[in-house]
């Protein structure tokens, strides 16, 4: 194992959760963070962090080559709206964009990881220092589905792997058989929202997924005491999970929150 590790960090609890592994582990955790996702105080957790613009891939190579990194993770999202609107790629994006075929999520993970790696820096999966983060199989919190649920939990899962295969998303919002939202660029809570305001805020099914292509080293799903928040803003009342695919952030404080709000958590394959 190198003495340091690499981190591209994004937004949300996943990057503080794997630089806390890797220091656990007696790595020095080098952090290259995005202005506007990641949260500032990430950097009193890790041993280094240079602050880029989404799309500066130049920058971050040049951050983790001058630090001597030869390993790195992707942990956590960059929201696609702001992607979109205050991306500022430099010669490396466009190094890396000029060789697509496709503009989809998955290809242009793929290619970045594959630049890296041309340029000395493995790209690894996150969950490789945070297995214990994967959701488990079975009933994890709330009361048990009935029979209305399972159905639109097995509606939702069916859906979702079609979503996936599109490479759209991974969220899926269902209730009564009726299938009211997809997730695309928006992300997983407004489209919980948005499902759950057509449902009427009476018990809508939300059903989180791998594509089914997924190169589990980014872009894993995950949720969080907030999925928790916005599901109790509609009314929503099962979360069901992909099993040992999906990334639970704060699973204690998760299955808490789950239970007082009597929301049901499942872990389904």
């Amino acid at each position: 194992m190198n003495e340091r590790i690499g981190l591209i960090a994004g937004n949300g609890r996943l990057p503080f959760l794997f630089a806390r592994a890797a220091r656990q582990k007696g790595l020095e955790v080098v952090v290259v963070a995005h202005r506007g996702e990641t949260d500032p105080a990430l950097a009193s957790e890790v041993d280094r962090l240079t602050w880029v613009r989404v799309g500066q891939v130049d920058r971050i190579q040049k951050a983790f080559r001058e630090a001597g990194v030869k390993q790195a993770a992707m942990a956590g999202g960059i929201g696609r709206v702001r992607a979109l609107a205050e991306a500022r790629p430099d010669l490396g994006a466009v190094r890396i964009i000029s060789k697509l075929r496709s503009f989809r999520d998955d290809a242009l993970l793929r290619a970045v990881a594959a630049d890296f790696e041309s340029r000395g820096v493995t790209i690894i999966a996150p969950t490789d220092f945070l297995g214990e983060v994967l959701c488990p199989e079975g009933h994890l919190a709330g009361p048990r589905l009935h029979p209305a649920q399972e159905k639109d939990v097995a509606l939702g899962r069916e859906v979702a792997v079609l979503l996936g295969q599109a490479d759209v998303g991974q969220t899926v919002v269902v209730h009564n058989g009726h299938v009211l939202a997809l997730e695309a660029v928006e992300g997983t809570d407004e489209a919980i929202r948005r499902g759950g305001r057509l449902g009427g805020n009476v018990g809508a099914v939300v059903v989180k997924r791998c594509k089914p292509q997924q190169d589990l080293r980014f872009d894993l799903p995950a949720v969080g005491p907030r999925t928790l928040d916005v599901m109790q803003e509609v009314g929503a009342r099962v979360l069901a999970l992909e099993v040992g695919r999906t990334v639970l952030l704060d699973a204690p404080a998760l299955f808490a929150g789950a239970e007082a709000a009597g929301i049901t958590i499942v872990g389904v394959p």
